[in-house]
């Protein structure tokens, strides 16, 4: 099927081979390649469309969004043309990171303007949680580890995208990473009114993004870097709750969404998501890497580096001094500051642990509402332990009292001594392991699905045949473990130890998870791939 891209057609559906629309007239052909098939939405600024490239063999799918001026009045036009190209330069710019698609075409026909982009096979989160329910803290915190490298890639090239929302974010069919989509300035529209007024006036004038998810400085026509951190931290509540935030209440003096008590997560994890959620820009995070830090989230260091290293000038070194540099500076002032920036975040990230390990710092971080306190993230070295004294042991738990606290609601277990526990085929899913003991625990049979086992010592445990899809391994300690035919499906492995781990028939199809790992563990021809194949013997 041929679709006309007319705004005034009162019938776009044409006959495939159809060279002029029967209803309006229009030529159907754009630029003599792209063959629009049909809409995939509208709005003020215009419309996007999916079509084929007929130039190229196969003739490929692409995107086409068509922005539409609100007058054909020659100064609108000249100032939708200057929008539409710095917005085409911005694309092509950042259309190189291989989480947001790439820029493919753009052009002018008649009095409208057309951006060309890569199409992305897969379903978005909006459709994930509407199909399979909301995520666990594992699952957020996983979705985060993904996003906010990508967030801070964009950042760094000077651009807000000001319309993160669960609909804008992409699962990729062939390899399961997220991908962010519709940047926001295409969304742009020239309004008449401001055609006296400045340039900078005429381009900024109009408040871009879904209410609810864009904070109140970007409504009020004020977008800042941090503001996309807000949308970011709306999209988690969804995630968790699968509710929009028209669904939700606010505090009606201090504008604040009130979603604690909607959502199941550890305080820390709620701390994270409150301070991303300010309504005061000044006391919210001011960037991906604020967050990254605040989660601990060390395994994505290489992966942020990366992004910083593909800025212009190939180096962190030839940018001015921005505003994470700043933040670096100040976090951790004094001699001998690496130059590398994934290392001072090393240094932050472990200053971070450190601090939040006292009862002081955790108290100096908060306020007596609950909230971080404005702050932000705290550097302090806490105390030294005096000679001989023993460390605070760990809460320790039964199996017995687990499962009931479990079956009454309570999911979150972190910090916890579980060792030698028999859990044999319990369901503990999303629940949260983190930072606990656990070694010699009996997980045989468990469905474990979505649970945060971050940093937590699982050495010699059983997990065999146990059901770990989607599980948070991260630095977990599964040095020994009996992993034989677990499901480890998309679980998160990243710098997991995993020597002498037994991994004969376990599936790790989709799992985050190195060579390097899987050389140190055991693994025999039923073993499945991260790649979703078997190894040939």
């Amino acid at each position: 099927m041929s679709y006309c891209v007319n705004p005034a057609c009162p019938n776009p559906d044409n006959l495939v081979n159809t060279e002029v629309c029967q209803a309006c007239g229009s030529k159907l052909l754009l630029r003599d390649r792209y063959q629009v098939i049909q809409g995939l939405g509208q709005g003020g600024f215009g419309a996007t469309f999916l079509a084929n490239d007929l130039s190229l063999p196969g003739n490929p799918y692409c995107v086409i969004k068509q922005l539409r001026p609100s007058s054909t009045a020659p100064h609108v036009l000249d100032m939708a043309r200057d929008l539409f190209r710095r917005e085409a330069k911005t694309l092509g710019k950042i259309g190189s990171h291989p989480q947001i698609p790439r820029l493919l075409d753009y052009f002018e026909a008649g009095t409208e303007f057309y951006l060309v982009q890569e199409y992305i096979s897969g379903a978005t989160l909006q459709q994930e949680v509407k199909r399979s329910g909301p995520f666990s803290e594992a699952g957020v915190k996983q979705f985060l580890s993904e996003i906010l490298p990508v967030l801070h890639f964009i950042h760094s090239q000077q651009v807000i995208h000001r319309d993160i929302k669960p609909a804008n974010l992409i699962r990729r069919t062939q390899d399961k990473k997220l991908v962010l989509i519709d940047f926001g300035a295409v969304k742009d529209q020239v309004n008449p009114a401001a055609a006296n007024a400045s340039e900078q006036t005429a381009l900024t004038s109009y408040a871009i993004g879904t209410p609810g998810y864009a904070p109140p400085e970007q409504m009020a026509m004020r977008p800042v870097y941090a503001s996309d951190v807000y949308a970011l931290g709306v999209t988690c509540i969804y995630l968790l709750t699968a509710k929009s935030p028209k669904d939700l209440h606010y505090n009606p003096s201090t504008g604040e969404m009130m979603w604690q008590q909607h959502v199941h997560v550890s305080e820390h994890f709620a701390d994270v998501l409150t301070k991303m959620l300010e309504v005061s820009v000044r006391h919210r995070y001011q960037s991906a890497n604020d967050v990254l830090r605040a989660l601990d989230l060390e395994p994505y260091l290489e992966s942020l580096a990366k992004g910083l290293v593909s800025q212009q000038g190939g180096s962190p070194t030839n940018r001015g001094q921005n505003d994470d540099d700043r933040l670096d500076s100040s976090d951790l002032s004094g001699n001998g500051m690496p130059s590398s920036p994934s290392a001072r975040m090393a240094m932050a990230i472990r200053a971070r642990r450190f601090s939040r390990s006292t009862e002081t710092t955790r108290f100096q971080s908060r306020t007596s509402g609950g909230r971080l306190a404005s702050g932000g993230i705290t550097t302090v070295q806490p105390p030294k332990r005096p000679t001989g004294e023993k460390a605070k042991p760990m809460p320790r738990l039964s199996a017995t009292d687990l499962q009931t606290y479990y079956g009454k609601g309570r999911r979150d277990f972190a910090s916890h001594d579980l060792s030698a526990a028999n859990l044999q085929q319990v369901n503990l899913s999303d629940a949260s392991f983190h930072d606990s003991k656990l070694n010699k625990v009996n997980f045989w049979g468990a469905t474990l699905t979505n649970v945060d086992f971050g940093r937590a010592s699982l050495s010699q445990a059983i997990l065999r045949d146990a059901n770990l899809g989607r599980a948070y391994l991260s630095h977990a300690d599964l040095q020994g473990a009996d992993l034989r035919g677990a499901d480890l499906s998309y679980a998160h492995l990243s710098n997991a130890n995993l020597r002498g781990a037994n991994l004969c028939g376990a599936n790790l199809t989709g799992a985050k998870i190195t060579d390097e790992q899987l050389a140190l563990a055991k693994t025999n021809w039923r073993t499945v791939r991260p790649s979703g194949k078997r190894e040939i013997w």
